[in-house]
């Protein structure tokens, strides 16, 4: 069976647990305001699913996943305002047809690289092909030249201020500071709605999970074991022929396409996108969700995501003024005592014992196979 080759019995259970809670539980149990929350938490999940390829197994630690994340929420961003402004009321405008925050700034006609985002089409295949790019330029000038480990983290921390000084900076043609806002319809559809957004919830959860089947495969492939070889001993697998710079390269920007189709989503689900999501806390918050989740696990990275979201906002609510120690606090706590994350918890004090006590059945009952079908992956 397909599912005997691409998950073991626990990934199994994980894949359909996760199945259950985000196509069943949480939209039965959940108002459309809560369920909108949880659709914006799992925005940030494709992020930390890219990092547990990108870090977890390939060794590659980026502090710059907001950068990405930030690009494919524009992308769509560029292409929602220009719909928007096409059907916006002309008379509060000098020049109807353009972004409102562009007549604001005296630019009179739309700018060349705004043109292309009128179209759909286009917007999509960008917010694939745009932070990929890039993420291939950064990781071919960083890689092939050895560039890693706290150097390469520094670095990607300061794209990610650049960016978001640049986005600042550029305030006719990006909407600085305030972002891309008042974003109404996808191609006529008013996403707005209570009902627009529930529908967005399922389409979002049904490519969280495409992306999971696609981090599955690569981890299951040799792709992967040279990732983990490559972040155990990368001297090595250089010296056994293989480009250790192309495999970074290839993490990185699988990693950066993850984390853009994130923030595709979060301007649908949030209805806007500003630098604020670009820069160096949002994406040490990213690698935050992935440590506390377990790096080396893709379930866990989305689960610690869920968590580290909900106590943000339950803290938020509840103690306004103390909610940053409280979420401190936990980080400090998961590291201390949790370094492998959720999934070690899972791992290291479920799994096992449930491995125990059903090889004691089966010993029980005269079975002696062991519980190989059942051993962890990692």
């Amino acid at each position: 069976m397909i599912t005997s080759r691409f998950f073991n019995r626990s990934e199994l259970l994980g894949f359909l647990s996760l199945a259950l809670l985000l196509f069943v539980i949480l939209p039965l149990f959940l108002d459309v305001f809560r369920l909108n929350l949880v659709a914006k938490y799992l925005t940030y999940a494709f992020v930390a699913l890219g990092l547990v390829l990108c870090w977890g197994y390939g060794g590659i630690l980026s502090l710059g996943q907001g950068v990405f994340f930030g690009l494919g929420g524009y992308c769509m961003a560029m292409y929602l305002k220009l719909e928007a402004s096409s059907i916006a009321n002309t008379k509060i405008q000098s020049t109807p047809g353009i972004p409102d925050f562009m007549d604001w700034n005296q630019i009179t006609s739309l700018p060349l690289f705004w043109q292309p985002f009128q179209s759909l089409t286009f917007t999509i295949i960008a917010i694939f092909v745009v932070p990929g790019v890039l993420a291939f330029i950064i990781g071919a000038a960083m890689f092939k030249r050895r560039v890693g480990g706290v150097y390469f983290a520094i670095i990607t921390q300061a794209i990610a201020a650049i960016l978001t000084i640049l986005i600042v900076g550029q305030q006719g043609y990006t909407g600085g500071i305030n972002g891309i806002t008042d974003l109404r319809t996808l191609h006529g559809w008013d996403i707005r709605t209570d009902s627009a957004k529930v529908i967005l919830y399922f389409f979002e959860v049904v490519c969280l999970f495409g992306c999971i089947i696609c981090a599955q495969f690569i981890r299951l492939t040799k792709l992967g074991r040279i990732l983990v070889a490559m972040r155990e001993q990368e001297d090595r697998v250089r010296f056994s022929g293989y480009s250790v710079a192309n495999f970074k390269i290839f993490a990185y920007c699988g990693a950066a396409i993850f984390a853009a189709i994130g923030g595709a989503m979060f301007t649908l689900q949030v209805g806007f996108m500003s630098p604020s999501f670009v820069g160096i806390v949002p994406s040490i918050e990213m690698v935050i969700y992935t440590a506390v989740g377990g790096r080396m696990s893709i379930f866990g990275a989305i689960y610690g995501t869920l968590l580290v979201n909900y106590a943000k906002t339950s803290l938020s609510e509840s103690f306004p003024e103390l909610w940053l120690f409280g979420l401190g606090g936990l980080f400090i706590a998961v590291v201390l005592f949790f370094p492998n994350g959720l999934s070690g918890i899972w791992r290291d004090h479920v799994q096992n014992r449930l491995d125990r006590l059903i090889a004691s059945r089966k010993s029980k009952n005269g079975w002696t196979g062991g519980v190989a079908d059942g051993a962890p992956a990692e």
